[in-house]
Protein backbone atom coordinates (compact mmCIF):
# COMPACT_ATOMS: atom_id res chain seq x y z
CA UNK A 1 0.00 0.00 0.00
CA UNK A 2 2.21 2.60 -1.28
CA UNK A 3 1.18 5.51 -3.44
CA UNK A 4 2.39 5.22 -7.31
CA UNK A 5 5.66 6.66 -8.21
CA UNK A 6 5.73 8.11 -3.99
CA UNK A 7 9.47 8.38 -2.68
CA UNK A 8 8.09 8.42 0.58
CA UNK A 9 7.57 5.71 3.09
CA UNK A 10 6.56 6.90 6.32
CA UNK A 11 5.38 10.08 7.63
CA UNK A 12 6.28 12.19 10.64
CA UNK A 13 3.40 13.56 13.02
CA UNK A 14 4.23 17.14 14.16
CA UNK A 15 1.80 16.89 16.95
CA UNK A 16 -0.07 19.08 18.99
CA UNK A 17 3.14 20.76 20.34
CA UNK A 18 7.06 20.84 19.79
CA UNK A 19 8.22 22.19 22.97
CA UNK A 20 9.50 19.17 24.79
CA UNK A 21 8.26 20.82 28.51
CA UNK A 22 4.50 20.52 27.20
CA UNK A 23 4.76 17.05 26.06
CA UNK A 24 4.41 15.21 29.37
CA UNK A 25 1.90 17.07 30.84
CA UNK A 26 0.37 16.54 27.80
CA UNK A 27 1.10 12.88 27.69
CA UNK A 28 -0.73 12.29 30.88
CA UNK A 29 -3.44 14.38 30.40
CA UNK A 30 -4.50 12.68 27.73
CA UNK A 31 -4.25 9.13 29.07
CA UNK A 32 -6.00 10.44 31.71
CA UNK A 33 -8.73 10.76 29.10
CA UNK A 34 -8.02 7.86 26.98
CA UNK A 35 -8.72 5.97 30.49
CA UNK A 36 -11.88 7.28 31.09
CA UNK A 37 -13.06 7.08 27.44
CA UNK A 38 -11.70 3.23 27.49
CA UNK A 39 -13.38 2.18 30.49
CA UNK A 40 -16.80 4.13 30.43
CA UNK A 41 -17.42 3.50 27.08
CA UNK A 42 -16.34 -0.38 27.67
CA UNK A 43 -18.58 -0.41 30.98
CA UNK A 44 -21.59 0.96 28.97
CA UNK A 45 -21.76 -1.71 26.10
CA UNK A 46 -21.06 -4.29 29.43
CA UNK A 47 -23.48 -2.78 31.41
CA UNK A 48 -26.46 -2.62 28.17
CA UNK A 49 -25.12 -6.31 26.80
CA UNK A 50 -25.82 -7.94 30.30
CA UNK A 51 -29.28 -6.27 31.86
CA UNK A 52 -32.57 -7.09 29.53
CA UNK A 53 -33.68 -4.24 30.97
CA UNK A 54 -31.39 -1.83 28.58
CA UNK A 55 -32.15 -4.06 25.63
CA UNK A 56 -34.91 -1.27 23.86
CA UNK A 57 -34.24 0.77 20.94
CA UNK A 58 -32.69 3.68 22.64
CA UNK A 59 -30.11 1.60 24.01
CA UNK A 60 -29.55 -0.54 21.07
CA UNK A 61 -28.22 2.35 19.42
CA UNK A 62 -26.30 4.14 22.63
CA UNK A 63 -24.49 0.67 22.78
CA UNK A 64 -23.43 1.23 19.22
CA UNK A 65 -22.32 4.66 19.78
CA UNK A 66 -20.45 3.75 22.46
CA UNK A 67 -19.24 1.30 20.65
CA UNK A 68 -17.90 3.15 17.85
CA UNK A 69 -16.53 5.89 20.36
CA UNK A 70 -14.25 3.12 21.89
CA UNK A 71 -13.13 2.02 18.21
CA UNK A 72 -12.21 5.25 16.89
CA UNK A 73 -10.52 6.63 19.95
CA UNK A 74 -8.28 3.59 19.58
CA UNK A 75 -7.60 4.34 16.23
CA UNK A 76 -5.55 6.96 16.82
CA UNK A 77 -4.90 7.81 20.92
CA UNK A 78 -2.57 4.87 21.57
CA UNK A 79 -0.34 6.43 18.84
CA UNK A 80 -0.58 10.07 19.87
CA UNK A 81 0.22 8.93 22.94
CA UNK A 82 3.20 6.95 22.05
CA UNK A 83 4.36 10.10 20.02
CA UNK A 84 4.38 12.41 23.12
CA UNK A 85 7.31 10.23 24.54
CA UNK A 86 8.73 8.60 21.89
CA UNK A 87 9.35 9.51 18.06
CA UNK A 88 6.57 10.25 16.45
CA UNK A 89 6.95 8.04 13.01
CA UNK A 90 3.82 6.41 11.18
CA UNK A 91 4.33 4.35 8.25
CA UNK A 92 2.65 5.18 4.71
CA UNK A 93 0.63 1.92 5.40
CA UNK A 94 -0.17 2.66 8.97
CA UNK A 95 -0.89 6.46 8.08
CA UNK A 96 -3.29 5.28 4.81
CA UNK A 97 -5.09 2.72 7.70
CA UNK A 98 -5.80 5.16 10.48
CA UNK A 99 -6.85 7.96 7.81
CA UNK A 100 -9.56 5.09 6.89
CA UNK A 101 -10.71 3.69 10.60
CA UNK A 102 -10.82 6.91 11.52
CA UNK A 103 -13.33 8.87 8.65
CA UNK A 104 -15.47 5.80 8.91
CA UNK A 105 -16.05 5.84 12.57
CA UNK A 106 -16.32 8.95 12.13
CA UNK A 107 -18.85 9.18 9.78
CA UNK A 108 -20.47 6.25 11.19
CA UNK A 109 -21.32 8.23 14.21
CA UNK A 110 -23.11 11.09 12.81
CA UNK A 111 -25.89 8.59 11.14
CA UNK A 112 -25.87 7.09 14.51
CA UNK A 113 -26.96 9.88 15.89
CA UNK A 114 -29.50 10.64 13.39
CA UNK A 115 -31.17 7.42 14.27
CA UNK A 116 -31.15 8.18 17.94
CA UNK A 117 -33.05 11.79 16.70
CA UNK A 118 -35.61 9.12 14.74
CA UNK A 119 -35.62 7.07 17.80
CA UNK A 120 -36.54 9.88 19.88
CA UNK A 121 -39.17 11.64 17.34
CA UNK A 122 -40.91 8.00 17.13
CA UNK A 123 -40.88 7.40 21.42
CA UNK A 124 -42.14 11.16 21.88
CA UNK A 125 -44.46 11.91 18.61
CA UNK A 126 -45.89 8.25 18.18
CA UNK A 127 -45.33 6.37 21.67
CA UNK A 128 -48.29 3.56 21.19
CA UNK A 129 -46.76 2.44 17.80
CA UNK A 130 -43.36 3.19 19.28
CA UNK A 131 -42.05 -0.78 19.80
CA UNK A 132 -44.03 -1.73 16.16
CA UNK A 133 -41.98 1.80 14.52
CA UNK A 134 -39.04 0.65 16.11
CA UNK A 135 -38.58 -2.76 15.56
CA UNK A 136 -35.52 -5.09 15.77
CA UNK A 137 -35.11 -4.98 12.21
CA UNK A 138 -35.28 -1.44 11.89
CA UNK A 139 -32.86 -0.81 14.62
CA UNK A 140 -30.77 -3.24 12.75
CA UNK A 141 -31.43 -1.50 9.44
CA UNK A 142 -30.56 1.60 10.39
CA UNK A 143 -27.26 0.73 12.48
CA UNK A 144 -26.55 -0.86 8.85
CA UNK A 145 -26.93 2.09 6.71
CA UNK A 146 -24.92 4.47 9.05
CA UNK A 147 -21.92 1.75 9.23
CA UNK A 148 -22.57 1.75 5.19
CA UNK A 149 -22.43 5.49 4.98
CA UNK A 150 -19.42 5.54 7.00
CA UNK A 151 -17.42 3.15 4.86
CA UNK A 152 -18.52 4.67 1.87
CA UNK A 153 -16.99 8.01 2.94
CA UNK A 154 -13.72 6.45 4.25
CA UNK A 155 -13.51 4.61 1.02
CA UNK A 156 -13.96 8.09 -0.90
CA UNK A 157 -11.02 9.62 1.38
CA UNK A 158 -8.63 7.18 1.28
CA UNK A 159 -8.81 6.22 -1.99
CA UNK A 160 -8.52 9.41 -3.15
CA UNK A 161 -5.66 9.70 -1.25
CA UNK A 162 -4.09 6.62 -2.20
CA UNK A 163 -3.73 8.28 -6.22
CA UNK A 164 -1.29 11.37 -4.87
CA UNK A 165 1.92 11.04 -4.81
CA UNK A 166 4.21 12.50 -1.86
CA UNK A 167 7.99 12.93 -2.51
CA UNK A 168 8.93 15.92 -0.87
CA UNK A 169 8.14 16.95 3.34
CA UNK A 170 7.06 14.12 5.10
CA UNK A 171 6.08 16.15 8.24
CA UNK A 172 2.19 15.98 8.68
CA UNK A 173 0.82 19.04 10.77
CA UNK A 174 -1.35 16.93 13.47
CA UNK A 175 -1.22 14.46 15.37
CA UNK A 176 -3.35 11.86 13.30
CA UNK A 177 -3.25 11.41 9.85
CA UNK A 178 -6.23 13.71 8.72
CA UNK A 179 -7.06 14.30 5.12
CA UNK A 180 -6.59 18.32 4.87
CA UNK A 181 -3.01 18.00 6.46
CA UNK A 182 -2.17 15.03 4.19
CA UNK A 183 -3.11 17.07 1.15
CA UNK A 184 -0.51 20.09 1.82
CA UNK A 185 2.18 17.26 1.33
CA UNK A 186 1.08 16.08 -2.17
CA UNK A 187 3.97 16.96 -5.09
CA UNK A 188 0.49 16.41 -7.16
CA UNK A 189 -2.75 18.37 -7.60
CA UNK A 190 -5.26 17.82 -4.96
CA UNK A 191 -8.26 19.34 -6.35
CA UNK A 192 -10.43 16.07 -6.84
CA UNK A 193 -9.15 15.35 -3.52
CA UNK A 194 -10.42 19.01 -2.35
CA UNK A 195 -13.65 18.75 -4.02
CA UNK A 196 -13.96 15.09 -2.92
CA UNK A 197 -13.56 16.12 0.84
CA UNK A 198 -15.74 19.10 0.53
CA UNK A 199 -18.58 17.16 -1.26
CA UNK A 200 -18.05 13.95 1.78
CA UNK A 201 -17.78 16.41 4.58
CA UNK A 202 -20.77 18.76 3.18
CA UNK A 203 -23.03 15.95 2.34
CA UNK A 204 -22.60 13.99 5.98
CA UNK A 205 -22.68 16.94 7.88
CA UNK A 206 -25.89 18.73 6.13
CA UNK A 207 -27.94 15.49 5.86
CA UNK A 208 -27.14 14.66 9.25
CA UNK A 209 -28.11 18.37 10.87
CA UNK A 210 -30.88 18.59 8.93
CA UNK A 211 -32.46 15.62 10.06
CA UNK A 212 -32.02 16.14 13.49
CA UNK A 213 -33.53 19.48 13.03
CA UNK A 214 -36.34 17.97 11.43
CA UNK A 215 -36.91 15.47 14.11
CA UNK A 216 -36.58 17.64 17.17
CA UNK A 217 -38.29 20.76 15.14
CA UNK A 218 -41.52 17.61 14.94
CA UNK A 219 -40.82 16.75 18.44
CA UNK A 220 -40.73 20.36 19.95
CA UNK A 221 -44.05 21.04 17.99
CA UNK A 222 -45.26 17.75 20.09
CA UNK A 223 -44.41 18.61 23.24
CA UNK A 224 -45.50 22.32 23.13
CA UNK A 225 -49.15 20.23 22.85
CA UNK A 226 -48.64 18.38 25.83
CA UNK A 227 -51.23 20.17 28.88
CA UNK A 228 -49.68 19.71 31.89
CA UNK A 229 -46.23 20.95 32.56
CA UNK A 230 -45.22 17.50 34.46
CA UNK A 231 -45.77 15.76 31.22
CA UNK A 232 -43.83 18.52 29.04
CA UNK A 233 -40.60 17.88 31.43
CA UNK A 234 -40.41 14.31 31.31
CA UNK A 235 -40.92 14.53 27.43
CA UNK A 236 -37.77 16.92 27.48
CA UNK A 237 -35.91 14.73 30.15
CA UNK A 238 -35.89 12.24 27.76
CA UNK A 239 -33.92 13.75 24.65
CA UNK A 240 -32.30 15.86 26.80
CA UNK A 241 -29.07 13.97 26.84
CA UNK A 242 -28.94 13.20 23.09
CA UNK A 243 -29.43 17.16 22.09
CA UNK A 244 -26.07 17.70 24.64
CA UNK A 245 -24.43 15.09 22.72
CA UNK A 246 -24.95 16.30 19.31
CA UNK A 247 -24.08 20.28 19.90
CA UNK A 248 -20.95 18.88 21.20
CA UNK A 249 -20.14 16.56 18.09
CA UNK A 250 -21.49 18.74 15.55
CA UNK A 251 -20.37 21.70 16.59
CA UNK A 252 -16.95 20.77 17.73
CA UNK A 253 -16.93 19.09 13.96
CA UNK A 254 -17.96 22.05 12.07
CA UNK A 255 -15.96 24.72 13.56
CA UNK A 256 -13.03 22.43 13.25
CA UNK A 257 -13.63 21.69 9.74
CA UNK A 258 -15.30 25.47 8.66
CA UNK A 259 -12.33 27.26 10.06
CA UNK A 260 -9.73 25.62 7.30
CA UNK A 261 -10.67 28.19 4.91
CA UNK A 262 -9.47 31.01 7.18
CA UNK A 263 -5.58 32.04 6.66
CA UNK A 264 -3.43 30.36 9.40
CA UNK A 265 -6.31 28.59 10.54
CA UNK A 266 -4.95 25.04 10.03
CA UNK A 267 -3.13 25.25 13.76
CA UNK A 268 -6.45 26.59 15.13
CA UNK A 269 -8.49 23.49 13.61
CA UNK A 270 -6.06 21.11 15.01
CA UNK A 271 -6.32 22.06 18.70
CA UNK A 272 -10.23 22.03 18.04
CA UNK A 273 -10.58 18.86 16.65
CA UNK A 274 -8.79 17.36 20.17
CA UNK A 275 -12.42 18.36 21.43
CA UNK A 276 -14.52 15.59 19.17
CA UNK A 277 -11.84 13.39 18.48
CA UNK A 278 -10.96 13.07 22.42
CA UNK A 279 -12.82 15.11 24.84
CA UNK A 280 -16.61 14.08 22.91
CA UNK A 281 -15.88 10.12 23.24
CA UNK A 282 -15.12 10.85 27.05
CA UNK A 283 -17.96 12.93 27.64
CA UNK A 284 -20.43 10.82 25.74
CA UNK A 285 -21.27 8.40 28.64
CA UNK A 286 -21.23 10.44 31.22
CA UNK A 287 -24.11 12.62 29.22
CA UNK A 288 -26.34 9.48 28.73
CA UNK A 289 -25.40 7.81 32.11
CA UNK A 290 -25.61 10.78 35.07
CA UNK A 291 -29.51 11.78 34.30
CA UNK A 292 -30.23 8.42 33.23
CA UNK A 293 -32.54 6.33 35.98
CA UNK A 294 -32.35 3.13 33.75
CA UNK A 295 -28.67 2.90 33.87
CA UNK A 296 -28.30 3.81 37.07
CA UNK A 297 -30.73 0.84 38.17
CA UNK A 298 -28.68 -1.08 36.09
CA UNK A 299 -25.84 -0.27 37.03
CA UNK A 300 -26.97 -0.77 40.87
CA UNK A 301 -27.99 -4.09 39.80
CA UNK A 302 -25.00 -5.42 38.35
CA UNK A 303 -22.83 -4.17 40.83
CA UNK A 304 -25.11 -6.27 43.89
CA UNK A 305 -24.74 -9.27 41.48
CA UNK A 306 -21.49 -9.09 41.37
CA UNK A 307 -20.62 -7.87 44.42
CA UNK A 308 -22.77 -9.93 46.33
Amino acid sequence: MVAENSSVTQFVLAGLTDQPGLQRPLFFLFLGIYVFTVVGNLGLITLIGLNSSLHTPMYFFLFNLSFIDLCYSCVFTPKMLNDLVAENIISYKGCMTQLFFFCFFVNSECYVLVSMAYDRYVAICNPLLYMVTMSPQVCSLLMFGSYVVGFAGAMAHTGRMLRLTFCNSNIIDHYLCEVLPLLQLSCTSTHVNELVFFIVVGLVITTASISIFISYALILSNILRIPSAEGRSKAFSTCGSHIVAVALFFGSGAFTYLTTSFPGSMDQSKYASVFYTNVVPMLNPLIYSLRNKDVKLALGKTLKRVLF
